[in-house]
């Protein structure tokens, strides 16, 4: 799938998805381009791509990944717009901006473009992320089958309607925050029976690893795939009892409305 891709920010998340692009796609099609130009520079070195102005990429490339934060997206907009608006060439604007939807984004750049929002969470860095996307109807075929071919590699891809995105967000796109907060307490309980920090962290990101590849390829409710670990009486079910007893799923289901909420009044 030919095409040129340019980066407006190769920060955390946009460099991951720069680097994941290079994985799918001739790297020499990357066009990358940040405020930072030495970072832009030695991730361009690194992947093979080239590093350019928010000029040249606003100018030429066919695909754009808007890789800032939402309140930096109104002002990277407004730089573009007299660039997009003398556009003669096809162009589609890739949106990661949380809590920004397409009716602003188009605002913003001045016209109704053709665009595609996604929410990518951060181990599309190591090919196993969530990425949810939705699009205007002008968006083609083929510029689709780009989106889709040069994101191949950072994970799982999967389109949800717009309404539904910041819903979305909150599990996806924050929830990596709480597994790791899970994940140093299973350690630290590791350490208090008296494991070793480094196995005992090694244990845990193991076993919730392996433990979300079950879920995701048998197709169990995870309340089946739990009740199997619950021998009667034994020392699972008095952990679950104590996890319950301390609110455990009401915390983590007040976290995700919380955090739906605030991506909403992001936009």
């Amino acid at each position: 799938m030919k095409g040129t891709i340019g980066f407006f920010g190769v920060g955390n998340m946009g460099g991951a998805l720069a680097r994941a692009a290079a994985r799918s796609i001739d790297p020499a099609s990357l066009v990358l381009a940040d405020r930072d130009t030495a970072r832009a520079e030695a991730l361009a070195a690194e992947l093979g791509g080239r590093a350019a102005s928010n000029r040249e990429i606003a100018e030429t490339c066919d695909m754009m990944f808007l890789g800032v934060k939402p309140q930096v997206i109104g002002a990277l907009l407004e730089e573009l717009k007299p660039i997009l608006a003398a556009r003669t060439t096809p162009f589609t604007l890739v949106s990661m901006a949380a809590g920004v939807q397409i009716a602003k984004v188009r605002a913003l750049a001045g016209a109704d473009y053709p665009v595609i929002r996604i929410m990518p969470n951060t181990p599309v860095s190591v090919g196993q992320g969530m990425i949810l996307y939705d699009h205007t109807g002008n968006v083609t075929g083929e510029a689709l089958a780009l989106f889709q071919t040069a994101l191949a590699q950072a994970g799982r891809l999967d389109p949800l309607p717009e309404h539904l995105i910041d819903a979305g967000c909150a599990v996806t796109g924050c929830g990596p925050a709480f597994v790791d907060l899970f994940l140093e307490a299973l350690a630290d309980g590791g350490v208090l029976c008296g494991l070793p920090r480094d196995k005992a962290l090694t244990y845990a990101a193991q076993m919730v690893l392996g433990s979300a590849a079950l879920a995701l390829e048998s197709g169990r409710h995870p309340g089946a795939l739990k009740d199997a670990v619950c021998s009667p009486g034994g020392s699972t079910i008095v952990g679950v009892q104590t996890l319950e007893q301390r609110a455990f799923r009401s915390a983590v289901i007040d976290a995700v409305v919380a955090a739906c909420e605030k991506t909403k009044a992001l936009g």
